[in-house]
């Protein structure tokens, strides 16, 4: 199904496709990857690693976690350094880490929404200059992510500008960025794409939503409201 069978009263609106990053678009999780890279590079304390893994622990329990806080954890050893010389390590990172780990299949979804006419959109909880980046390399028309507080100097503090663009705030993100560049009632979600059960929400709000190899719960709850689930293997990577 595509975009011209949505309903004739839509014909006149922009459809928009919001793209999830971490664990829809790649395999694996940016901010845990990224923790990785800088303990690995000498950049990440032996302390905040531990923290940061007992964060992890919480989240995939369900238990109570508060989200900024491991993005202050991994932006530690950022913490007063200028913003051009941090995003041009994060940049590096997305690279040299990311690219490899790109699913094929997502990335041919993208192309194909985008020979549809729709706008497309990738959305995440990854820090910006990341999501920038995976944005340009995917060839989406723009991004929203989680910022990182600058301060008069130009350098980052540990301090989260804006929401974390996690769970509901993603839906809220979209819809806050269509109304903003598409206009307000100019346009519909017309699909959707997230793998985690905090994507339940941005999901629901799609007339087309896809669960790309989802976790358990989410995995249950597509099935029983008849979601599409598209599950990639190992060897379904981009060739870089």
């Amino acid at each position: 199904m595509d975009v011209t069978d949505v309903q004739s009263d839509k014909a006149d609106k922009r459809a928009l496709a919001v793209f999830d990053f971490d664990g829809t678009v790649i395999d694996g999780q940016s901010g845990l990857l990224l923790s990785r890279y800088l303990y690995a590079h000498k950049r990440l304390s032996l302390s905040n690693a531990g923290r940061l893994l007992w964060w992890g622990i919480r989240y995939k329990l369900h238990l109570p976690h508060r989200q900024a806080e491991a993005r202050e954890l991994v932006f530690e050893p950022f913490e007063g350094q200028h913003k051009e010389e941090v995003d041009k390590v994060l940049k590096r990172f997305h690279e040299e880490v990311l690219v490899p780990k790109y699913r094929k299949k997502i990335v041919d979804e993208v192309s194909l929404r985008k020979s549809e006419g729709c706008v497309c959109l990738l959305i995440s909880a990854t820090f910006s200059s990341i999501a920038e980046a995976a944005a340009k390399r995917l060839k989406c028309d723009d991004f929203v992510a989680t910022d990182m507080k600058v301060d008069d100097a130009g350098c980052y503090t540990l301090h989260v500008d804006g929401p974390v663009i996690e769970g509901n705030a993603k839906l809220q993100a979209a819809q806050l960025w269509a109304d903003e560049h598409l206009g307000k009632d100019r346009w519909y979600l017309a699909y959707g794409y997230g793998d985690h059960h905090s994507d339940e929400e941005l999901l629901g709000a799609a007339d087309l939503p896809f669960a790309v190899n989802p976790g358990k719960t989410l995995r249950r709850f597509a099935k029983r409201v008849g979601w599409t689930i598209i599950d990639t293997d190992a060897s379904d990577k981009e060739h870089v």
